[in-house]
């Protein structure tokens, strides 16, 4: 027998991988959920058949892996994917060391090359801009501080996509002034990038890191900008409550409460003070909490104990 145990990870590599572990009769097979595609993603008859198949190959794993308490809850009470005891609740482990270095020279190299005044607050949202990211909700929250701010900001939307056009019609309707990557000149409050790597030179650069989807696993955006110690204003939905303790290292709210959002934003940007309180406490936790030398020893325990039992049989 070649293989002891297979572990898989997201959807179409986990039910290939799932199904050849079971054909090969590997002893222990183990998949890890980093998110689901069971609610916002896709039309319900779409969901009810990937939720079926789910739970098909669940019976053939003989752990699965969350990793958050709220991801666990949503897979086994609301969705049903498998029995309770199958699961384990695993948080990722990450190499947050660049985030947590040189902090000081990357924030004055990134701010220099946008033209940023020391004295200006930045505000940045980094993903995919699609449908399920809501980074529309951050236009209106901009919107709300270039009204209501006595600071000046300057606010970036990182990433790309296929609501990449849908946005910048968005910003033109409130009347937030924009540039773009193809821009040399950076004079409006809202910059979209486009895609970067530098995401840890991007965060020494921010002053705020903001989330707004609908429906996430464990987001690692805010992992890394809780370890590059900002604080997090975000949506209050899949396992964020997990990443971000709230009113400790950031500050959350219902998905449908647009006014609580845009108020959360308002008081981050205004307290200079409760931006760094909040960043020094999500530093101290998601260092304990989410790094990868965590994650060995979490995973190492899952095997043996996995392994035990099948020979034990």
């Amino acid at each position: 027998m070649l293989f002891r145990s297979v572990h898989s990870h997201s959807a179409k590599p986990g039910a290939i991988g799932r199904m050849a572990a079971k054909a090969m009769n590997v002893p222990v097979i183990v998949h890890t959920y980093h998110g689901h595609v069971f609610h916002s993603y896709f039309h319900p008859l779409k969901t009810k058949l990937f939720i079926n198949i789910e739970r098909k190959l669940g019976k053939k794993t003989d752990a699965i892996v969350a990793i958050s308490q709220q991801q666990k809850k949503e897979l086994t009470v609301d969705f049903n994917i498998a029995p309770e005891n199958k699961f384990r609740v695993i948080p990722l482990g990450l190499d947050l060391d660049k985030f947590q270095t040189n902090r000081e020279e990357k924030r004055e190299a990134f701010r220099s090359s946008f033209g940023i005044r020391g004295d200006e607050v930045v505000l940045t949202i980094t993903g995919r801009l699609v449908p399920i990211k809501n980074q529309v909700l951050f236009l209106e929250g901009i919107k709300h501080l270039l009204q209501n701010s006595r600071q000046t900001i300057k606010a970036f939307i990182v990433g790309d996509g296929e609501s990449r056009t849908l946005l910048e019609e968005k910003a033109r309707q409130l009347n937030i002034g924009f540039s773009t990557e193809k821009d040399i000149k950076h004079d409006q409050p809202l910059v979209f990038t486009s895609w970067r790597s530098d995401i840890d030179h991007i965060n020494a650069g921010s002053d705020i890191i903001v989330l707004t989807s609908f429906n996430e696993g464990t987001p690692v955006s805010l992992i890394e900008a809780q370890a590059a110690c900002k604080p997090v204003v975000s949506t209050r939905v899949g396992g964020i409550e997990d990443v971000v303790k709230d009113n400790e290292t950031g500050l959350l709210s219902d998905i449908n409460d647009t006014a609580a959002f845009c108020e959360n934003l308002l008081k981050m940007t205004e307290n200079k003070e409760l931006r760094c309180k909040f960043g020094q406490a999500g530093e101290g936790y998601v260092t304990t909490k989410y790094s990868y030398r965590r994650l060995v020893t979490d995973m190492a325990g899952l095997y043996h104990e996995l392994l035990s039992a099948k020979n034990n049989v």
